[in-house]
């Protein structure tokens, strides 16, 4: 084992994910000696680009939902290489039928969920053109999109339907607004007595006081409540309807009629980009691009990044992290270890329950993971075809969610280890976002598909088969002729995940984003300050 006894760093990154980049990044920028230590042979996780078939490339994480302008702004990331101007900037949209709607004015109460600070895309936000589009697929033919920063223009649905999905949106984003700030703060402690605390939680109270009488009664009822009553109460299209359930339960173990579900809605806008709320974009080069962005940044600012070192333990002397040691018994020591990897391995492997105590590690047991969503990547022989959407609206995420009826059948298999014959999933279509992710004439495909649950009953070694053409299936009825195109299907199950990127239950979000594991109670409960 090869060891020194002088601290050569202030801290020891554990993850070189996107988290692991960002935080080493601002470690850096602050003034401290930053190490990171990545397993993979390259950083980024499932941000990073990889081949999965000759010729053909894509990153697992396929869109950018959530990019604090703070985080942008702080490590330069425009300068090293990230372009948040869209992939392929489009003209404001033009109806596919019943009107659309414009874009939101400055007075507009939805500004309050932006952030203050001036954003370089606020000026093109309104249009809509730099922001992929949401498009609900139907079986008719007849496509709803939600243009610009989700859905600041609604087409393809009546003009009653837009005017309700008008209020509706800036209702939502009123309420998104609220909880937002917890977000990109330390969550304060319920119950504790520091003066921060105390201020956090004045400051919601009182950001819940100045939505107004009426508003505030309204945000207390529906705070818990589910998706589908909600979109039930203000909505009638279907697709609509279909589009924004699906958007809810994306990435979790619940369906529309789940408690609670409403709050993956107020979750998903509580992201931003550019300083627009619910905005998402694939950025040119695509999600490799922001890796590699991220990556540049900590280390042109001076983090230093290795690449294949497993952390094997986490040293603990006198009750403090001391330094970590690496499966090949080298040791590492620093002054600080940050983990940007999932906490029960963190916990329980890498430090280890001696170190802890009992009632913690049985909090940590029991954070709920197991994954529940599939990831499909198809090489292709040419951009498939989908009735009535617009070139310029491949661009964007196709959503194959009809109701939100349909969504919660979905859901149901799930509970008991199954799948669905008729799975929901998004769709993109990364190579017109990036040519050089496909060879000339060809075009990738990925697709989150949901409820593709962690622990398959029959076991996804003779599971996945059938998965696929399920997948495939549903594919087939809003694209036919698709299964003509495919050259190379990979189908990667939350197993799958789990074992490549090192995610346990193969949970993107580490832990399901519920209201008992969020916020205040993540990672568990009486410890949600981030430090141990």
């Amino acid at each position: 084992m090869t060891s020194s006894d002088r601290t050569a760093w202030d801290a020891i990154v554990v993850g070189g994910g996107h988290n692991g980049l960002v935080c080493a990044g601002l470690l850096v920028k602050s003034g401290r000696k930053v190490l990171v230590l990545e397993a993979a042979s390259e950083a980024g996780g499932p941000a990073r680009t990889e081949e999965f078939f000759p010729g053909f490339r894509v990153s697992t994480a396929h869109a950018l939902n959530r990019l604090h302008p703070d985080v942008v702004r702080a490590l330069e990331l425009e300068k090293h290489g990230l372009d948040l101007s869209g992939s392929t900037p489009t003209p404001n949209p033009s109806p596919h039928g019943g009107g659309g709607l414009g874009g939101v004015g400055t007075s507009n109460p939805v500004e309050t969920a932006r952030t203050e600070s001036p954003s370089p895309l606020r000026g093109r936000v309104r249009g809509g053109g730099i922001f992929a589009p949401s498009i609900a697929l139907s079986h008719d033919g007849n496509p709803l999109v939600l243009h610009g920063a989700y859905g600041e223009a609604l087409t393809g649905a009546t003009a009653s339907e837009q005017a309700a999905w008008k209020n509706l949106r800036a209702q939502l984003l009123r309420y998104a607004g609220v909880l937002k700030p917890f977000l990109s703060r330390r969550p304060p402690e319920l119950g504790g007595g520091s003066f921060g605390d105390m201020a956090a939680l004045g400051q919601a109270a009182l950001a819940v006081k100045r939505l107004g009488r009426e508003d505030m009664r309204d945000f207390l009822r529906v705070l818990l409540m589910n998706v589908h009553d909600l979109l039930d109460e203000q909505l009638t299209d279907d697709r609509l309807k279909g589009l924004l359930a699906f958007d809810a339960v994306l990435g979790s173990h619940l369906g529309p009629r789940s408690p609670t579900s409403l709050l993956g809605l107020y979750y998903r806008l509580t992201g931003e980009i550019g300083g627009a709320p619910g905005a998402q974009i694939v950025p040119r080069g695509g999600m490799g691009a922001m890796a590699a962005a991220l990556r540049s940044a900590a280390e042109r600012a001076g983090a230093a990044i290795r690449t294949d070192a497993i952390v094997s333990k986490i040293l603990v002397e006198n009750g403090r992290a001391v330094g970590i040691a690496l499966a090949n018994e080298e040791v590492i020591r620093a002054d600080k270890i940050v983990s940007a990897i999932n906490p029960a391995p963190t916990f329980l492997a890498l430090v280890g329950a001696p170190h802890l105590d009992t009632g913690f590690v049985r909090k940590v047991k029991n954070i709920r993971m197991k994954g529940a969503v599939a990831k499909l990547h198809l090489a292709l022989d040419g951009v498939p075809g989908f009735a009535a959407v617009e070139q310029a609206d491949l661009h964007g995420r196709l959503v194959i969610a009809p109701s939100a009826d349909h969504v919660e059948r979905a859901f149901n298999p799930a509970k008991y280890g199954e799948f669905s014959p008729e799975p929901v999933m998004e769709i993109t279509l990364p190579s017109l976002a990036d040519p050089a992710l496909a060879p000339a004439g060809g075009c990738v495909l990925s697709a989150n598909v949901q409820y593709a649950p962690y622990a398959l009953k029959e076991g996804w070694d003779a599971g996945k088969p059938k998965f696929l053409a399920a997948v495939m299936a549903q594919l087939e009825a809003y694209t036919p002729g698709i299964g003509g195109l495919v050259r190379h299907a990979e189908l990667l199950t939350p197993a799958d995940i789990e074992a490549r990127y090192r995610m346990p239950g193969g949970h993107w979000h580490h832990g399901e984003l519920q209201a008992d594991q969020m916020l205040f109670s993540r990672p568990v409960s009486g410890w949600s300050g981030y430090d141990t």
